[in-house]
């Protein structure tokens, strides 16, 4: 099964849906609206004068609100459409950002080129069918001294969705439609596979990376799950027998002189 070309060509057919969606109005963002979220920024810090790797940047409208806070910035996608689309919006905001496509792991057979960050946000790893891998092409693009920061969408949702907690080494296959309001009922076929945290902290400790920091969240930036309820000043959460479900979670870990 050829899982990259199922998946490339499922994101895309999102794209252009992406694109027309109020879920990611990009109307506001060419006036100048900033699409990354208080977890993320908060956790980067400044990116200042800093190089940054974006992995899976989607049609890049994360990758250039980082270059718009003055980062040096490289995109990595699967999807042909979304990097000619994160081309052409880079030109209309007269931004510099380098758009490459490729799937992780082949990006990392190529680059040679090392980076202050390497930055990746929710809904990545699930694409993903080996973390090791992951990690290791994440450690190969960082300085020494750098930084790796991820927040992703917490497992244990999909868990109470009927997925899998624990990797299983086989992959849910299924026709989905997509998280934004304007889907219109179209579906594609897409291959993805279940991560633990655990799973996760191992293949980056693994890489020779150290953790510096993991947190929980028990609120969503995106009401793109079904059963969310929204909290104003909050974001949106999901109760369980009235208790709150962990929804998002961020890791930051470093590259040491020995890794």
């Amino acid at each position: 099964m050829d899982y990259l070309r199922i998946n490339k060509d499922a994101w895309d057919q999102r794209t252009q849906v992406h694109l027309d969606s109020k879920f990611y109005d990009v109307a506001s963002f060419k006036k100048g609206r900033c699409s990354l979220n208080p977890i993320e920024l908060e956790q980067v810090g400044s990116v200042q004068g800093k190089s940054l790797l974006h992995l899976q940047c989607h049609f890049g409208q994360d990758t250039l609100s980082w270059a718009r806070l003055g980062a040096d910035v490289t995109g990595v996608d699967l999807s042909a459409d979304a990097i000619q689309q994160a081309n052409l919006l880079k030109q209309s905001l007269q931004l510099k950002a380098d758009f490459i496509e490729s799937d992780v792991i082949e990006f990392g057979r190529h680059n040679r080129r090392q980076f202050d960050i390497v930055f990746t946000s929710y809904g990545v790893l699930s694409w993903l069918p080996n973390l090791d891998d992951w990690a290791q092409v994440i450690a190969q693009s960082l300085k020494v001294g750098g930084e790796f920061h991820l927040v992703e969408f917490h497992p244990l949702s999909d868990l109470l969705s009927g997925y899998g907690y624990f990797p299983s080494g086989q992959p849910d296959i299924e026709e989905e439609g997509t998280y934004t309001e304007n889907c219109d009922g179209t579906t594609s076929t897409t291959v993805t596979w279940s991560h633990s945290l655990g799973e996760v902290i191992n293949a980056l400790t693994g890489a020779g990376l150290s953790i510096a920091s993991f947190s929980e969240y028990p609120y969503s930036p995106y009401d793109c799950f079904e059963g969310l309820e929204f909290v104003p000043d909050k974001g949106y959460q999901m109760l369980y027998r009235d208790q709150q479900v962990p929804l998002v979670y961020s890791v930051k870990a470093c590259k040491t002189a020995s890794a």
